[in-house]
């Protein structure tokens, strides 16, 4: 019995797919007669239940772990329920700290495997942190190279079991498809799919959204950060782990500015034209580099040459097979042909594993967190990872920032469990998120063996009353409010008449007749480039955009432009994000008459066109 228990404690801790880990790990409960649904109590019977030498390094480290100040013994969060979306690196660690202060957690996941090889380089403290929780135990070559680093995947498989321990509920293979209100007595659920899953019926009063950079949930506003053109690339190779891969050198990191002749030769000589390059040896051999336009467009990689970035980078604009030579030939000629019989490794789809990203356009949340309050029931709704801000992967900063923002979120659910008014939690945690996109491993603490959620341990200078409650007063919505808010603005466009978007027609029309390359006919497509919106400030304000600067292929960034002026000189917001423009297949008439009828009320109250 007892050489039975170790045997599937074993085989839990050295699983290496999710769906072997929760396989394992559900009969290891089975075995030990352990309910994991009782998550108050489940970690200590786990731990009395299965005596065993080789975990109790393990316990020992999750004991000191939880033995912190800061979770009060497990009674910080012990009435709250918390739902997590996304079982990415930045989700799970999340969960684990929200199980450690006494929370239920359950984490949804919509892939029923983790197939990243990408990897991710780690500051000193996100060693010192995964190595006092047992990182090594799950996963014994953990930061055992010349360089700081880890795949996505071994990260994720390292989280999901501790979080397995702790209690956590994570169920992949369902998808998120939204929030949905309380209603009679019961609370805050979300809508998931298959609608049928144990997930649906679960109310909760805290949702952290670790999703991804995609997907945002309503009532935050995201802004785009728009640089200098920058092409990411990153390939994977399958790593055999030999002799001879072992003598190649990683690079952990090389500019252009830094090594003007490394760069110069690899252009000469193969036409591959970078600013940067990366290498680590992992599970894979893992390059990320940034591409300059004009070298993937003489190498094919690119097709058509696009001011639009989105037009530039879209599928039907990329050679599959170009890109592939493109990486590989970079590759080999960075490591010195050292690595024998390069191959590519393969994507969660069996393809090879090489991506180009847009790193020119980043997105990040004007906001941290806010609070929805609908029938007197009141969620907390928080970002971590790629939803709060999206990473500059060359610059690896991106996994160490989404920890310090999961214990920040921690935190604030710990003052949320403590009974703190709504305001003062979101003062405070807005506060610190001034300081994430500065944090570098020079202005964070030294000091890692004292690094816990609480924000003094990690920042030396933050000053957690940097946002007063009065300013974050928008950022508590009343859903039944907003509600009415929208339906007024839908009923004023339902009751439109056939002459009334007539009228409006004809108003934007006369308004932005004359304009190059703009051409109104209806009030959807025909906005779509984003001109005719600058038309119209222009004809109004013409101080405020050169029109003579627009390119109408440049479809985000005219958007971009003509929805930032509109909220920032009248306080409309956007109909959708300037990317959408882009991507969207149908622009949705109804809201694009509510938007324009805005415009035209804000323009004809105040304004007169510029040539009466």
């Amino acid at each position: 019995m007892k050489e039975r228990n170790h045997a599937l404690f074993d085989r839990f801790v050295q699983a290496q797919t999710c769906k072997e880990t929760q396989q394992n790990f559900i009969e290891l409960c089975r075995h030990l007669e352990v309910e994991p649904r009782d998550y108050k109590h489940f970690y200590s019977k786990l731990k009395d239940r299965l005596n065993y030498w080789k975990a109790k390094d393990l316990w020992q480290k999750i004991d000191k772990r939880a033995a912190h100040l800061d979770y009060d013994q497990g009674q910080a969060c012990h009435q709250n329920k918390c739902l997590v979306l996304g079982a990415g690196p930045c989700g799970l660690r999340t969960a684990i700290e929200l199980a450690l202060l006494g929370a239920q957690v359950v984490v949804l996941e919509k892939r029923a495997s983790f197939t990243r090889n990408n990897v991710l380089h780690l500051w000193l403290y996100t060693i010192r942190d995964l190595l006092n929780l047992g990182a090594k135990k799950f996963y014994g070559r953990f930061c055992s190279g010349s360089i700081h680093h880890i795949s996505i995947r071994q990260l994720q498989m390292i989280l999901l079991k501790l979080a397995l321990i702790l209690g956590v509920e994570v169920h992949t293979g369902v998808t998120f498809e939204g929030l949905q209100e309380p209603s009679g007595s019961t609370g805050w659920r979300a809508q998931v799919s298959p609608a049928s899953h144990t997930a649906a019926a679960f109310e909760f009063d805290v949702f952290i959204s670790a999703g991804g950079g995609r997907y945002v949930p309503d009532g935050f506003k995201v802004k785009e950060l728009r640089g200098k053109l920058a092409i990411g690339i990153t390939a994977n190779f399958v790593n055999r782990h030999s002799k001879q891969e072992a003598r190649v050198q990683e690079i952990s990191g090389v500019a252009r500015i830094y090594n003007q002749k490394f760069f110069q030769a690899l252009q000469t000589e193969i036409g591959v034209d970078l600013e940067n390059i990366v290498y680590y040896k992992d599970d894979t051999h893992y390059f990320v580099m940034t591409a300059k336009k004009g070298s993937l467009l003489k190498k094919g990689v690119i097709k058509q040459d696009f001011s639009d970035v989105n037009q530039l980078l879209a599928p039907a604009n990329v050679n599959q097979e170009a890109l592939q030579k493109y990486a590989y030939d970079a590759a080999d000629f960075s490591t010195d042909h050292m690595l024998p019989d390069l191959e590519f490794a393969k994507n969660h789809a069996g393809h090879p594993d090489v991506a180009m990203f847009d790193f020119t356009c980043m997105h990040r949340a004007e906001n941290a967190s806010l609070v929805k309050e609908r029938k007197g029931k009141r969620l907390l709704i928080a970002l971590v990872g790629d939803s709060l801000v999206e990473p500059f992967w060359p610059l690896g900063t991106g996994i160490a920032r989404g920890f310090l923002a999961a214990f920040d979120t921690a935190w604030m659910v710990r003052s949320w469990g403590k009974g703190v008014p709504p305001l003062e939690v979101l003062a405070e945690r807005e506060s610190l998120y001034q300081l994430l996109s500065q944090t570098t491993p020079e202005n964070t603490s030294k000091n890692y063996a004292a690094y816990s959620i609480d924000p003094s341990t990690r920042y030396p200078n933050a000053n957690l009353s940097l946002m007063k409650p009065v300013q974050v007063k928008h950022t508590v919505l009343d859903v039944s409010a907003i509600r009415q808010s929208h339906l007024n603005l839908r009923i004023l466009a339902n009751n439109y008449s056939i002459r009334r978007l007539e009228d409006l027609l004809s108003w934007c029309q006369k308004n932005t007749a004359g304009y190059k390359h703009v051409k109104v006919k209806d009030l959807s497509e025909s906005w779509r480039s984003g001109m005719a919106l600058c038309a119209l400030i222009h004809n109004f304000r013409p101080e405020l955009i050169d029109m003579s600067c627009l390119d109408e292929y440049n479809i985000t960034g005219n958007n971009k432009l003509a929805f930032d002026l509109m909220e920032r000189e009248f306080g409309i917001t956007p109909v959708m994000r300037a990317s959408e423009m882009t991507t969207c297949g149908k622009i949705d008439q109804l809201s694009m008459v509510v938007y324009l009828t805005q415009i035209r009320n804000a323009l004809t109250e105040k304004h007169t066109p510029a040539g009466n």
